[in-house]
């Protein structure tokens, strides 16, 4: 899937992304896909959101969102309203996050840093990602 990068134009719309439909991480509206989130260009400063491909069937496909916020615990309350089933398989139903995923911010894991209250700013990208265990 390709979708359009943030601070690009729509190449098909030939207007700004967030003046169309364009889903960051997910394929144009003419493609007929379900999508995610909308482009958020021109509001708040965007933070970007990898989604592991095991988690990809809860948010409509899309390998990346781009939302808002500026802690994780923010990202993660724009994500219950917007994609309500990512969330539940995100965070249990205390609002933690499952035991079995870890968050990083960047390349620091959240654990390590202030929980969910860890701060973001703009261009941060924030990743969940399933622990792997085994032998």
């Amino acid at each position: 899937m390709t979708g359009i990068p943030l601070g690009m134009k729509c190449a098909t719309m030939k207007r700004n992304a967030e003046l169309c439909s364009c889903i960051v991480g997910g394929l144009h509206p003419s493609r007929r896909r379900r999508y995610a989130f909308p482009c958020t260009m021109g509001s708040a400063p965007a933070v970007t959101i990898h989604i592991p491909g095991p988690l990809r069937t809860y948010c409509g496909g899309a390998w990346q969102l781009s939302t808002s916020g500026n802690t994780v615990r923010a990202v993660l309350e724009d994500l219950e309203r917007r994609q309500s089933a990512l969330y539940r398989n995100v965070c249990d139903e205390t609002g933690n996050v499952r035991r079995h995923l870890n968050v990083f911010v960047n390349s620091d894991n959240v654990r390590d840093l202030n929980g969910i209250d860890t701060t973001l700013t703009p261009g941060d990208v924030v990743t969940f990602l399933p622990a792997v265990s085994g032998g």
